[in-house]
């Protein structure tokens, strides 16, 4: 009876390990990453703003190419209108007639004058019902262009404005993945963190109790004093609160790494730090030429002053005489049947040129030209200043880096010493040759210096996807970050949608 209640017990207690097992999940920096890289809400929105970003790209270009457009514009009209004949009286006549019309037309934007120039052929059909009759109004061909002489030329700015945004997208969208490789460090490193501080509580706790039972034997025969015994309670008991503190900091952390990796189910995450960090050493002018080279941040500041340019060009224009240029020459008929509105067309002209010229505006348009001029001279003056304080940062984050990977070597030796001095106080109390003092000083000293390996580990991993972002440039295999493939991806993915 007994064997069988063990056996079952057994098999219960293996079920439960086994089903733990199923619920657990060990990650490592490199797994969360890459994780996080595909299933962030950081990541998600990158890949939205990038394709948002793509689409105004490809808008662009469409207003640089050939538009063929159909239009058509019928009506019906039964009704009394005022009409001036021939004669030039007005009367009012009652007009039952349809209207249907359909022109084809093909347009090209000129970039380089800021017109359109466009090609196009149109037929119209008048039914008039009150005279059961039909005419046939036709243009074969139309060739026009329409030009305004001193405006504000939008698409030879969008020419230059245009493809730097679009390459500051694209460079922002790979500055993002690393930015989120970053927030995933440390969403890690918290719960490494976490998950080491309970291990630590757990072995304290479980020293500080062996310690107290070990004590209280020695204090029954009288070769400790109350005060000692009373002390080594009090440790026991604040270990027992600091892993009870522990194992909630432990469940906080965990459900924002899960959260931030978009895992859903609720499941246990062990995660794997590992020691090794490559011992890299980076070059702050190669550093400092990437940065410049890929950079969003650089792009951004071009693209400020480029805008600030073309709303002082745009100001002048707004500002002073203004012409419109629109000219038609073609070839036109009319006739009762389509056939006869197609034979021996006339050729037809249209000319019209429209000056706008302010005589006395009070001073409106110089102001707005003197306030675009003001705005421009500003957005020069944050661009240098942006500039210079962009190159400081990477300054500062490569000497940071560079000092890292030797911290992160004391920060382990450290852990390891104070570890075994540890190991070694404590058998000297049980021994009788230390107090409880040296005791707790060494527990002391033990915990912080494993938490201060854990940090300076997250601080290098933390510098180095930093710095990444910054220069878009891989430091371990010499190569820049195109992630070209990555983005690609993403292209087909929105074309197919």
């Amino acid at each position: 009876m007994y064997k069988k209640i063990l056996l079952l017990l057994i098999a219960c207690g293996t079920l439960i390990t086994i089903d733990a097992q199923e619920h657990t999940m060990e990650l490592t920096l490199g797994q969360t990453i890459e994780r996080a890289r595909r299933q962030s809400p950081d990541a998600q929105t990158a890949q939205h703003s990038f394709r948002s970003a793509y689409w105004n790209y490809k808008y662009y270009r469409a207003n640089y190419l050939p538009a063929l457009k159909l239009t058509s514009d019928p009506y019906l009209n039964r009704a009394i209108n005022k009409i001036t004949m021939s004669d030039g009286s007005v009367k009012f006549v009652e007009q039952n007639l349809l209207s249907t019309d359909l022109t084809l037309s093909l347009t090209q934007n000129i970039p380089w004058t800021g017109g359109t120039l466009f090609v196009e052929t149109s037929a119209q059909r008048l039914d008039l019902f009150s005279d059961n009759s039909t005419s046939w109004q036709t243009s074969p061909i139309n060739v026009g262009y329409s030009q305004s002489l001193f405006g504000y030329n939008s698409l030879k700015w969008n020419r230059r404005i245009e493809p730097l945004r679009y390459q500051e997208a694209k460079k922002t969208y790979v500055e993002t993945l690393e930015l989120v490789a970053a927030n995933a460090t440390q969403k890690f490193f918290a719960l490494a963190t976490a998950q080491s501080n309970y291990e630590i509580a757990s072995t304290n706790y479980a020293n500080a109790d062996t310690l107290y039972t070990y004590a209280q034997g020695r204090y029954n025969i009288g070769t400790i004093t109350e005060n000692e015994m009373l002390q080594l309670e009090l440790n026991k008991l604040t270990e027992e609160t600091n892993r009870m503190n522990a194992h909630i900091e432990v469940e906080n952390c965990m459900q924002e790494l899960r959260s931030y990796l978009g895992i859903q189910e609720d499941i246990l995450i062990k995660v794997d730090v590992s020691d090794h960090v490559p011992n890299l050493h980076i070059d702050l002018s190669t550093a400092l030429i990437t940065a410049r080279q890929n950079s969003p941040d650089i792009l951004d500041m071009q693209r400020r002053k480029l805008e600030s340019e073309s709303r002082v060009a745009s100001a002048r224009a707004n500002a002073g005489l203004k012409a419109d240029l629109y000219l038609r020459f073609g070839l036109t008929q009319t006739g009762n049947k389509l056939k006869d509105a197609y034979h021996n067309p006339l050729d037809q002209q249209y000319v019209t040129l429209g000056i706008s010229l302010p005589i006395l505006d009070w001073g409106r348009g110089k102001g707005q030209v003197r306030v675009a001029r003001s705005n421009r001279d500003l957005t020069y003056t944050q661009v240098e200043q942006d500039k210079t304080d962009f190159e400081l940062n990477v300054r500062k984050l490569v000497k940071q880096f560079n000092l890292q990977s030797q911290r992160v070597h004391i920060a382990a030796r450290t852990d390891e010493t104070a570890q075994r001095r540890a190991d070694v106080a404590r058998r000297l109390y049980i021994l009788g040759k230390s107090t409880v003092l040296d005791l707790n000083a060494s527990i002391s000293e033990k915990d912080a210096a494993r938490r201060n390996y854990i940090t300076a580990l997250y601080n290098y991993w933390s510098l180095y996807y930093t710095l990444r972002s910054i220069t878009l440039y891989d430091f371990e295999v010499d190569a820049p970050l195109t992630e070209t493939e990555r983005i690609e991806e993403v292209m087909d993915k929105m074309i197919k949608k």
